[in-house]
C-alpha cells in the first residue's frame, strides 16, 4: 500500500519519502529519516512541494546499496547521447537536477596530438560512471593571488572534460548555457564550486562548463608547430578546445534535454575575451546562437607588433632546457616535460601579452577590424563590467610620480593628457599609481566592452549592455573551504572588483564566500533571472525586474546592478569619451 504511493506523482515529496521508509530495508532508515526531515522542512515552509522527482534524487543517494541503481533512479541519471551512454548523480538541492560530471568531449591532447586540434572523441560501448569532476589543465599554481588564490586540485594534461546541469524532466527541449572560466588563459577550471550550475538549471536552462587547454599548451604559437599544420596555424588550440565543446554539444546536447538549436556562450575575463574571439572565428559560426561577456573583449586596437604570437613563442622555447641542441623543434615540444613549459611561460615573459593570437584560421584577422567590418556573428549579445575592476588586476605602480603620468598619458592619448588628469584627480589626489591603475582599467574593461557593444550593433543584431556597481565582499573565490582574505578594512573594502559578479550570475552564494547579506542575494536572483531569460528568448526580459533596454550607441542605455537596479545613459561617459579620442577610436 505504501509502496504504491510512489506511482502518484501528485503526492507531495515528503510523503513519498514516507512511503519509501515502509518499503526499504532497517539498515537505510538513518539515511531516509534524514532525508525526510529536509524534505518536511522544505514542504512545511511553503518554499517548494516536491514531486516524485525529488523523491528519486533522493533514493539515488540513500537507498541501500544492494538495489539495482536502473531501479532507484527509474533512468533517470542515464542519458544516452551519440558519444554513448552516461551515468550521472543527483545534485543537491533544489531537488530535480541531474549533474553529469567528467565527460570527455574530445581525445586526450597528449603525445602527439599537444599542440594540435583537438580531435573527436569516439564513441564508447557500454556506460560511463559521469559522476567525478575531470582534472584541471595544466597551470602554475596560484596560492596568493588575491581573491583568485587556489588550493591544491587535481591537473593532468588530458584535460578535455566538460560538465552537465540539466533538470531531471521537462516537456520541451531546454535553452543551453555553455561557459568558459576566467584566469588569463592560463589557470582555472571550469568545475570550481563557485561555477556549480544547479540554481541556474533549476530556471529552466541546461548548463554545461568545460575545461580547455591554458597557458602555453593551449596558446603558444611557434613556426615549428605551425609547419605541421594543416592550415599553416600555430596556437589558439584553447579556443580550439572551446569550438570543440561547442561542436560537442550540438552532437549530443538534446540527450540531456537541451535545444542544439538554443545555445548561449558565456564567460568571464579570459572567458569572455574568447567570447569575443568565438563571434568573429568562422569555425564556430553557427554553433552557438545567443553571447554574454563579462569583463572583457575584443573590441580595442591591439598591438601591431607580433600579432601571431610566434615570436614570444621563439622566446619561450629558448627558456626550455635542451632547446638549443634540439634537431628538430617541434618533437622537441611534443616531448617537453610539462612543468618546464610552465616554467618557461612565465620566465620568458609569454604570459604578458595576449594569449589569443591572429593565426589566420581559428581568428583571421584582427578582432576589432573584423568586428569594424561588421564580421561578427550576428547573435544577441548581453555584456558588461564592473566598478572597480582595477584593483588587485592591474599592476600599482607605487614608485609612479605625477610628472612621470603625465609624460605617459601624453604620450599615449596627446592632447587629451590634461582632460584626462582633470577627469581622474579624485583618483590622482590618492596617488599617481591609483590614478593610472584607475584609466589602464576603463580603457580595458570599461571602454572596451562599451566598444564592443558599439561594434556589434553593427550586425543588426541586438545588444545589451551593464554595469555593476554594487560592492561584493572579496573572498578567495575558487578555495571556498578557505575564504577569508582578512582584509584591512573589511570584506567589502576593495569596490565591485574583478570576477565578483561570478557569484551573482550562478546564485552560489549559498556555496562560497561569506558575509552575503539581503542585497546580495536580490542582486543575484536579478542577474541570475536576466542571465537565463536572455539565452531563452535572446532579451534580458525576467517577470518583477527591472526593463533592461536595448544598447545603441548614441542613448547607450545601460543597467545598473545597484540598490536599487536601474538604467543609465551612459556610464563614466566623460572619461571613456575623453580615452576614446586620444586612442583614435571613432565613436
Amino acid at each position: 500500500m505504501a509502496c504504491a504511493l510512489l506511482e502518484r506523482p501528485a503526492r507531495p515529496g515528503w510523503l513519498v519519502c514516507l512511503s519509501r521508509l515502509v518499503c526499504l530495508s532497517r539498515t537505510a532508515s538513518r539515511r531516509w529519516l534524514t532525508c525526510l526531515s529536509r524534505l518536511k522542512r522544505g514542504y512545511l515552509s511553503g518554499l517548494r512541494r516536491l514531486s516524485l522527482t525529488a523523491a528519486l534524487a533522493c533514493l539515488s543517494t540513500a537507498a541501500p546499496s544492494t538495489a539495482a541503481p536502473e531501479a532507484m533512479a527509474d533512468g533517470a541519471l542515464l542519458a544516452s547521447p551519440a558519444a554513448g551512454t552516461v551515468r550521472g548523480a543527483w545534485a543537491d538541492a533544489p531537488a530535480g537536477i541531474r549533474v553529469f560530471r567528467g565527460v570527455p568531449y574530445a581525445q586526450p591532447p597528449v603525445g602527439a596530438r599537444r599542440f594540435r586540434p583537438p580531435a573527436p572523441l569516439p564513441p564508447w560501448t557500454g556506460t560511463r560512471p559521469a559522476t567525478a569532476f575531470g582534472p584541471a589543465c595544466p597551470q602554475n599554481p596560484a596560492p596568493d593571488a588575491f581573491v583568485w588564490s587556489r588550493g591544491p586540485f587535481e591537473q593532468n594534461e588530458d584535460c578535455l572534460y566538460l560538465n552537465i546541469w540539466t533538470p531531471a524532466a521537462t516537456d520541451a527541449a531546454l535553452p543551453v548555457m555553455v561557459w568558459l572560466h576566467g584566469g588569463s588563459h592560463t589557470t582555472g577550471f571550469g568545475h570550481a564550486r563557485i561555477f556549480d550550475g544547479t540554481r541556474l538549471a533549476s530556471r529552466g536552462v541546461v548548463l554545461v562548463t568545460i575545461n580547455y587547454r591554458l597557458g602555453a599548451l593551449g596558446f603558444l604559437a611557434h613556426p615549428a608547430l605551425a609547419d605541421g599544420d594543416e592550415y599553416g596555424s600555430t596556437g589558439n588550440y584553447g579556443l580550439l578546445d572551446a569550438i570543440a565543446a561547442l561542436t560537442w554539444v550540438r552532437d549530443n546536447i538534446a540527450a540531456f534535454g537541451g535545444n542544439p538549436d538554443n545555445v548561449t556562450v558565456f564567460g568571464q575575463s579570459a572567458g569572455s575575451q574568447s567570447v569575443c574571439a568565438l563571434t568573429v572565428s568562422p569555425l564556430a559560426r553557427g554553433l552557438f546562437h545567443r553571447a554574454i561577456g563579462q569583463s572583457a573583449g575584443c573590441a580595442l586596437p591591439a598591438s601591431a607588433s607580433d600579432a601571431n604570437g610566434r615570436e614570444r613563442g621563439v622566446t619561450l622555447a629558448g627558456q626550455l632546457p635542451g632547446a638549443g641542441a634540439a634537431p628538430d623543434m617541434a618533437r622537441f615540444l611534443l616531448e617537453v616535460p610539462v612543468a618546464a613549459l610552465l616554467r618557461a611561460q612565465v620566465a620568458s615573459g609569454w604570459e604578458n601579452a595576449s594569449r589569443l593570437v591572429v593565426d589566420g584560421h581559428v581568428i583571421p584577422a584582427d578582432p576589432r577590424a573584423m568586428l569594424l567590418a561588421g564580421g561578427a556573428a550576428p547573435v544577441p549579445l548581453l555584456l558588461g563590467s564592473a566598478a572597480d575592476e582595477g584593483v588587485g588586476l592591474m599592476p600599482l605602480n607605487e614608485a609612479l610620480t605625477a610628472e612621470e603620468l603625465t609624460n605617459q598619458l601624453t604620450a599615449r592619448y596627446g592632447d587629451q593628457a590634461a582632460r584626462l588628469l582633470a577627469l581622474y584627480a579624485p583618483q590622482l589626489a590618492q596617488s599617481p599609481a591609483i590614478a593610472a591603475r584607475e584609466i589602464q582599467a576603463d580603457v580595458f574593461l570599461t571602454l572596451g566592452m562599451r566598444e564592443w557593444a558599439t561594434l556589434q550593433t553593427r550586425s543588426g543584431a541586438p545588444v545589451f549592455l551593464y554595469h555593476m556597481r554594487h560592492v561584493p565582499p572579496a573572498f578567495r573565490l575558487y578555495d571556498p573551504d578557505n575564504p577569508d582574505l582578512a582584509l584591512k578594512d573589511g570584506p567589502r573594502s576593495v569596490g565591485a572588483y574583478h570576477s565578483g559578479d561570478l557569484a551573482y550570475v550562478f546564485d552560489n552564494q549559498h556555496l562560497v564566500g561569506m558575509d552575503w547579506n539581503d542585497s546580495d542575494r536580490t542582486i543575484a536572483s536579478h542577474m541570475a533571472d536576466y542571465w537565463t531569460a536572455f539565452a531563452r528568448t535572446g532579451k534580458p526580459a525576467a517577470d518583477q525586474r527591472p526593463p533592461w533596454p536595448t544598447y545603441d550607441p548614441q542613448q547607450q542605455a545601460t543597467l545598473v546592478f545597484d540598490n536599487p537596479v536601474h538604467v543609465e545613459h551612459g556610464v563614466r561617459t566623460d572619461k571613456l569619451h575623453a580615452l576614446a579620442r586620444g586612442m583614435g577610436i571613432m565613436e
